[in-house]
């Protein structure tokens, strides 16, 4: 297989000759870079397609609610989405906690960010009297956004790349090790993640009654990304600092365990919490 790989290095696409920067804009000293600009384009696409769903019929919150979810949602993702990373990825930086704060130098846990959006949905849902589970729904139907641009600039970052493949689209990324093709697992992720769940999920939401089951669009999420992301770490390298753990999944897989379980136990029990719509 290695030999293989190797013998198909010279026909592999190069990721230099792609001429792509991580740095988006520079501004003087300011440098403002694709990863960022991810974040924010995941957040404000998802607060534009949250206030287009809450505009339909048997919304389960008003404007006011979504408008005040991105500020505490953006708290949720950025602090979860570090915190995770330290604790699951590299739990060496705690010696030295400046360097948990370096927001800029990367390293961000989806699984985090999901987790301190959750706290900011059981934070407003029980500040406003408003069902965690009905509001966790409309959510989850915005979370693709946010995977989607941050994965298009985990690749153009060049990092996260997959493991050693002959695949034609095999690309060479410059800092992963032995400069062996591999596979672009950061552009499958994006349209598996992004555009395959947020179609999932639309269709769901317009086209069936899926929105007045509480859970059902929550938990498609939960377990349609925990299906994806545990079938794209056997094509994903995993973390050098961590490889394959003891047990025989990589943390990625691992932590996908509670989200599979947890989508499908509110998959199958969505239709005894089925919700009466307002409109014939």
């Amino acid at each position: 297989m290695i030999l293989q790989i190797l013998a198909d290095a010279s026909s592999a696409i190069r990721f230099t000759d792609l001429g792509l920067d991580p740095i988006a804009l520079s501004i003087g000293p300011v440098a403002i870079r694709w990863y960022s600009l991810g974040y924010i384009a995941g957040i404000m696409i998802g607060w534009w397609y949250l206030t287009k769903l809450i505009a339909q019929p048997n919304a389960p919150m008003a404007r006011r609610h979504a408008d005040d979810f991105v500020f505490y949602a953006t708290l949720g993702i950025l602090l979860g989405g570090r915190v995770g990373y330290v604790l699951f990825y590299q739990p060496e930086l705690l010696q030295n906690p400046i360097e948990v704060l370096k927001l800029w130098q990367g390293g961000m846990s989806f699984h985090g960010g999901a987790f301190g959006t959750f706290l900011a949905i059981i934070y407003l849902a029980k500040k406003n009297g408003l069902s965690i589970l009905r509001f966790g729904d409309y959510v989850a139907c915005c979370g693709p956004f946010g995977l989607f641009f941050v994965r298009i600039a985990n690749f153009i970052n060049g990092e996260l790349w997959g493991r050693p493949t002959d695949v034609p689209w095999a690309v060479i990324f410059p800092d992963a090790p032995d400069q062996l093709p591999r596979h672009p697992s950061q552009l499958y992720e994006a349209g598996l993640e992004g555009i395959v769940l947020f179609c999932v999920l639309s269709f769901l939401f317009w086209r069936t009654d899926a929105r007045l089951k509480p859970g059902l669009l929550g938990g498609v999420f939960l377990l349609g990304y925990g299906l994806i992301r545990f079938g794209l770490e056997f094509v994903r390298e995993p973390d050098v600092q961590l490889g394959t753990l003891s047990w025989g999944l990589t943390m990625g897989q691992t932590l996908t365990i509670p989200m599979l379980v947890g989508g499908a136990y509110l998959i199958l029990t969505s239709g005894k919490r089925k919700v009466v719509s307002v409109v014939d």
